[in-house]
């Protein structure tokens, strides 16, 4: 039976539909041998243990056929673009963009001030504080600059990027990695493509060194920080299921 109405994202029990799309992901995610990424639950993996949030999302298509969607939060195995999970909102890896010109040139700003503090004179150390000051305002506009770059769709096709969404919603400017998660990509490609979404589950996958938060397997609500405000627009006018006591 599909659900009447969509899942509260903050606090919920997965719908029998989101559970079965999140368990076919899960063996997926056992067997599949597409691409490389350490999450921990292997012996002998090189490279830093990274676990990872994997979301699911029931659809019903325009055409009246019900499916799921898949995503990952941030970057999987290095990359954004895997087969069976929807893209990024916004790609700041692809060749050619702002980002990766903006990164080299930090780069090229940091090895500067790597070279004047070695020689640690009185005039090295002046130079190295004034690269420090360009350093830091080119990575705050660079931040900006990205922001800028996400734009995220609701319901009604309504089209609003990222700074917007937090200063309309949060009155402040967005923290680093917000809209980068699992549920905004899904709901994005799922108005882009005419979809309507159904039921939303999310799940951690992996390890998790720098907490023992997150569990293995088992599913989570999206996160207040980073989402909230951009769920807050995307759901805009959606039935969502009642709040859960």
């Amino acid at each position: 039976m599909l659900p009447e109405k969509f899942t509260y994202p903050y606090k919920y029990t997965p719908h029998p539909l989101s559970k079965s799309a999140a368990a076919e992901l899960q063996e997926y995610l056992h067997h599949q041998n597409e691409w490389e990424h350490n999450f921990g639950l292997k012996n002998g993996q090189e490279g830093k243990v990274v676990g990872k949030m994997f979301g699911v999302l029931v659809v019903k298509t325009a055409q009246g056929q019900v499916g799921y969607l898949a995503a990952f939060s941030g970057k999987l195995a290095g990359g954004y673009h895997h087969a069976r999970f929807v893209p990024p909102v916004y790609d700041a890896l692809a060749e050619g963009s702002f980002l990766n010109s903006g990164m080299k040139e930090l780069t090229r700003i940091n090895n500067e001030i790597k070279a004047l503090e070695e020689r640690s004179t009185e005039e090295s150390l002046h130079q190295v504080a004034a690269l420090q000051k360009v350093r830091r305002e080119n990575s705050i506009a660079l931040q900006g600059l990205l922001f800028n770059h996400y734009h995220f769709l609701n319901q009604a096709g309504e089209e609003k990027s990222l700074r917007t969404i937090f200063q309309h919603n949060a009155g402040s400017n967005p923290p680093a990695g917000a809209g980068e998660c699992a549920a905004p990509k899904l709901l994005h490609y799922a108005f882009k493509h005419h979809m309507k979404p159904l039921a939303l589950a999310e799940f951690w996958w992996g390890l998790s060194p720098k907490s023992d938060f997150w569990k293995h397997g088992q599913f989570y609500p999206a996160c207040r920080e980073k989402c909230a405000p951009i769920l807050t627009h995307m759901l805009e006018n959606m039935e969502i299921e009642e709040t859960p006591s």
